[in-house]
């Protein structure tokens, strides 16, 4: 599984590209297990920690790995504002001027209508950047800007 996601990630992240995690990189797993995975990635990588992000408070785990760790970040990028939280939120900075809401969390669970019919209510400037409802691969920011504006 895990050489599989590695892969994916490689054929679409560059070593210059910067990319942002949004939390849950590693279910289980030491931070070794973390240091291990993330040597092998591209791109500059940043991290919006989340609930399973266990592997942090490990004396092992080299926080080098990202060039930095937060819980929540504001982009700007080609005059849109992409807010990254870790959880899907209701209303988020820059809501009402159109600002996107990019979020993890609750993996694919959006199969359950009782989930869905929650993350509907979010409307469609909120999105899963998660790669297990996205074919299992990264999403860059350009492809969501292009799904949202169709």
């Amino acid at each position: 599984m895990n050489d599989t996601l590695i892969h994916n990630w490689n054929a679409c992240v560059r070593h210059e590209d910067e990319i942002y995690i949004l939390g849950d990189f590693m279910f289980h797993g030491t931070g070794k297990d973390a240091n291990n995975i993330l040597r092998r990635l591209n791109g500059k990588k940043y991290l919006i920690r989340g609930n399973h992000d266990k592997f942090l408070n490990d004396p092992e785990f080299d926080v080098s790995a990202f060039e930095w760790i937060k819980d929540y970040y504001v982009l700007d990028y080609k005059k849109e504002k992409f807010v990254m939280f870790h959880y899907p939120i209701l209303e988020w900075q820059g809501f009402f001027r159109d600002a996107f809401h990019l979020y993890g969390h609750v993996h694919n669970s959006g199969k359950d209508p009782q989930q869905r019919q929650r993350l509907n209510v979010l409307g469609e400037r909120a999105i899963n950047v998660g790669v297990d409802v996205n074919h299992f691969f990264p999403v860059s920011i350009d492809s969501l800007i292009k799904q949202v504006k169709k």
